[in-house]
């Protein structure tokens, strides 16, 4: 079986353009699937400071959320995904593997899938850090061609952001980070090659990385991606509070 490839972003993608990337390469997929030449691929990232809000919160139920949201440095974005309001941003890891789950033999089951997603992330807590962590189960694929990610808190960034609001509607949890568990400062950076690394164990496949240049539409929609984040510019650090 080829490598799965990945891409890094250093620097913060908005997500509203990394959705458009997703479906994007997802496209791409599904297009080139019927010759068996697509690629798998894992998006690496952090996200400028954004709150997400799940498909059963209608705009005027988070109307004045926007408002007060937008107003301490952050986007609002109301998605597909299931759950209530939730925060990204800088300080944390998120990943987008987009990958075929059919390409195994016998294809790999959803669950089964998911469940190794989220042991490679126990492995990297634990081993790495020494944390023991509990999973979440939720699930996001079509076509076999999976869309499912997740996030991580690795610095104290996100902290503040989370206190902003009542993430995924729970009101007695608190957000934490690998930071404030380990009371250690951590290169985020520095996550990334550990990651990859438990990644393949679990999912017994090799991560390379993605040579933008030869990768067709691809690489060209990765690339511009990441030109387009570098000119955002500079991003919120904590809310600006007012």
């Amino acid at each position: 079986m080829l490598p799965a490839l990945y891409h890094y972003f250093r620097v913060p993608l908005p997500y509203v353009q990394t959705l458009a990337l997703q479906e994007r390469i997802h496209q791409l997929q599904l297009l080139h699937r019927k010759t068996s030449s697509h690629k798998d691929i894992l998006l690496l990232l952090q996200h400028r400071p954004v709150y997400t809000a799940g498909r059963r919160q209608t705009e005027d139920s988070v109307q004045d959320e926007r408002a007060r949201l937008t107003n301490i440095g952050a986007d609002l974005v109301t998605t597909a995904r299931g759950g209530e309001l939730t925060f990204h941003g800088p300080g944390q890891i998120v990943g987008y593997p987009l990958l075929d789950l059919s390409r195994t033999s016998p294809p790999t089951p959803v669950r089964d899938y998911v469940c190794r997603l989220q042991k490679a992330l126990e492995l990297h807590l634990l081993e790495a850090h020494g944390i023991r962590h509990a999973p979440t189960d939720h699930t996001g694929v079509r076509h076999r061609l999976t869309t499912h990610g997740f996030a991580m808190n690795i610095t104290r960034e996100p902290l503040p952001w989370f206190e902003q609001v009542v993430a995924c509607g729970l009101a007695d949890v608190k957000a934490g980070s690998v930071e404030t568990a380990t009371d250690k400062q951590v290169d985020i950076h520095g996550e990334i090659p550990g990651l990859l690394s438990r990644f393949g164990r679990m999912l017994e496949r090799e991560f390379a990385p993605a040579n933008l240049a030869n990768e067709g539409a691809v690489g060209e929609a990765i690339a511009t991606a990441e030109a387009n984040a570098l000119k955002e510019g500079e991003w919120a650090r904590t809310p600006i509070l007012v």
